[in-house]
């Protein structure tokens, strides 16, 4: 009986595990990057734009690797994420302050950060600088915004990038089992980072900031990766932040989180616990959320 396992979204039976066995029996002088390229091939692995799932196929090696399933040959190269991480430089930028009324700023403008640009240094050295969390690299389909006020000068910053793997709270209000969470994750975005700039002290500006992001980023995710995003979720650690902004921008709190981190696989990593917040972008997100894979119409009528 053929044994069916979803890894990095991905279902995958004992002959797909035997695929890739034989491919690094068959061709020991391989890479891992020749395999990642290698596999996407014959699966004809590719997102919504045509593009093969490298990235994804690397991930999922590893993780087979990790779960004791494969063996992968030793890196040729260092990983390229190593490269990703070394330290954004600090950008001279103005800290004059800003203040006053949110009318004296608008219109504002919302900008997407376009890789390779001069404002991807200018808007990685702020979020490296002035988060509290700082700002390393970045995986997986996200989406960068740069907030401008009407002068031009920089307010705020916003990273979208890839949900949580799990939340029980999230999970639950939206119906979702294992299978369907697996499914439509990517149809579901974390905003993993907010920053309004230190020296910028305007009344409701956070909260105008995430309304003028949420009536544009579904359009904006559909433009860059041929696929739309139903939701916003994020996580605000509740010893330190009260969430005012997302209240006020009508996000809904769903609950807390555990205190444990993606990366907790043995359950002893103990994390700050987190009040949980979503933002549904469509009036049937739920209906959209929980759909099949075979009612997907991305690519033509731009709906999930």
């Amino acid at each position: 009986m053929t044994r069916i396992m979803v890894v990095q979204g991905r279902e995958l039976s004992t002959e797909d595990i035997g695929l890739i066995r034989g491919l690094l029996v068959d061709h020991s002088q391989w890479g891992r990057t020749r395999l990642s390229e290698e596999l996407c091939r014959r699966w004809n692995w590719r997102n919504a734009q045509g593009r093969p799932k490298d990235m994804a196929a690397r991930t999922l090696l590893l993780k087979l690797e990790r779960s004791g399933h494969i063996r992968l040959p030793p890196r040729q190269r260092p990983s390229s994420n190593a490269f990703r991480n070394r330290c954004v430089p600090a950008v001279a930028e103005t800290t004059e302050p800003i203040g006053g009324a949110l009318r004296d700023l608008r219109p504002l403008r919302v900008w997407v950060v376009a890789p390779g640009s001069e404002a991807l240094r200018l808007f990685n050295g702020l979020l490296a600088r002035y988060h509290d969390l700082g700002h390393r690299n970045t995986v997986g389909e996200n989406l960068r915004y740069l907030i401008r006020d009407r002068r031009g000068r920089p307010v705020a910053c916003a990273l979208f990038g890839s949900a949580a793997w799990t939340c029980a709270d999230r999970d639950a209000f939206l119906g979702w089992d294992r299978a369907t969470r697996e499914r439509n994750l990517q149809r579901l975005t974390n905003n993993t980072r907010f920053l309004v700039l230190p020296w910028v002290v305007v009344p409701h500006l956070a909260s105008h900031v995430l309304g003028l992001i949420a009536h544009r980023i579904r359009a904006d995710w559909q433009a860059k990766y041929g696929h739309p995003v139903h939701a916003l979720e994020t996580f605000v650690d509740r010893d330190r932040f009260k969430g005012t902004c997302y209240q006020a921008a009508n996000w809904l709190r769903l609950g807390v989180t555990r205190g444990r981190t993606r990366n907790d696989r043995e359950h002893c990593i103990r994390a700050a616990v987190k009040d949980v917040y979503l933002y549904p972008l469509v009036a049937d997100f739920r209906r959209e959320l929980c759909a099949p894979a075979c009612s997907r119409t991305e690519g033509r009528a731009g709906r999930c």
